[in-house]
């Protein structure tokens, strides 16, 4: 069955000032450009924002309804995790990525004063609201008893020492289709096809089946998400999705990724047998 969460709007708070978060990146001068507040709830950040001078859009399913049709320099998500579950939370990174220039950055702040995990009665609502623990893997920039704050980049832009993994550290050039906390989607830089696409687990791993199962489930709710993406763009007929597994099966690069390869009416003289064809003669079949 699958659980509802549809009263965590009820969580947001009506305030008279900027909230704590908006005053720590104020105060060390990380609030720039182009700015979107992501789940604003009420928007009082965004009022305060604007009256300052930034240039600043606020969106909130729920108060703030009509989604950002443009890319953001910074994006601002503030106690929006705490009260989403795992789906959900998964769906509001994927959606920031999305979102943000290829070099600005995002800004999260989760509390750190949560007692119990779960659903409750909301004390003025009576309703059931929903909370949890979040920690993320991104760079922690500020942290106390009752908030951590963390600070989110492509993870194309990001370099890496001591790697020469081309899946570990991506071109900077290079679209970043979207991404999560564990894994990211870029455009194949060999294309079988337009919109050729390539899912990558963030971890540096060989074997797909050495991936946790945490990790193989987030792959595969980034190549669905992708392959959204991909129909919007591209509209093509059908799709072949793989893996190789090892040299043998063609691996080339001992980093797992995971092939979205769009098909089109006459890209071959007979599709028939579709990934049957890794080993040619055992294509066709009838």
């Amino acid at each position: 069955m699958k659980l509802e969460n549809q009263y965590n709007h009820l969580t947001a708070k009506e305030r008279d000032k900027l909230s704590f978060p908006a005053r720590i990146l104020l105060n060390k001068n990380l609030v720039k450009g182009k700015t979107l507040d992501f789940g604003c709830g009420f928007g009082k950040d965004v009022e305060v924002l604007k009256s300052k001078g930034i240039e600043i859009k606020g969106y909130d399913n729920h108060y703030f309804p009509e989604y950002p049709k443009e890319k953001f320099d910074t994006i601002l998500c503030f106690y929006v995790l705490n009260v989403l579950l795992p789906e959900e939370q998964s769906n509001v990174l994927i959606e920031i990525s999305r979102l943000l220039k290829p070099t600005g950055k995002a800004y999260f702040a989760v509390r750190r004063d949560i007692k119990y995990e779960g659903f409750r009665t909301h004390k003025i609502y009576q309703k059931p609201t929903y909370q949890c623990i979040v920690k993320l893997s991104y760079k922690s920039i500020f942290k106390n008893e009752n908030v951590e704050m963390y600070e989110y980049k492509h993870f194309n832009q990001i370099k890496r020492k001591n790697t020469e993994c081309p899946f570990c550290n991506p071109d900077s050039d290079r679209e970043l289709i979207l991404e999560s906390a564990t894994a990211y989607a870029i455009y194949d830089k060999f294309p079988v096809n337009k919109g050729h696409a390539l899912i990558i687990p963030k971890r540096h791993c060989d074997d797909y089946f050495q991936l946790s199962f945490k990790e193989q489930s987030a792959c595969w709710f980034i190549l669905n998400k992708t392959k959204e993406i991909i129909s919007e763009k591209f509209n093509p007929e059908g799709f072949n999705v793989g893996i190789n597994v090892n040299e043998p099966a063609g691996q080339t690069i001992p980093h797992v990724h995971i092939h979205l390869i769009p098909r089109y009416k006459g890209d071959v003289e007979n599709p028939e047998g579709g990934v049957r064809g890794v080993i040619p003669e055992k294509q066709k079949y009838t």
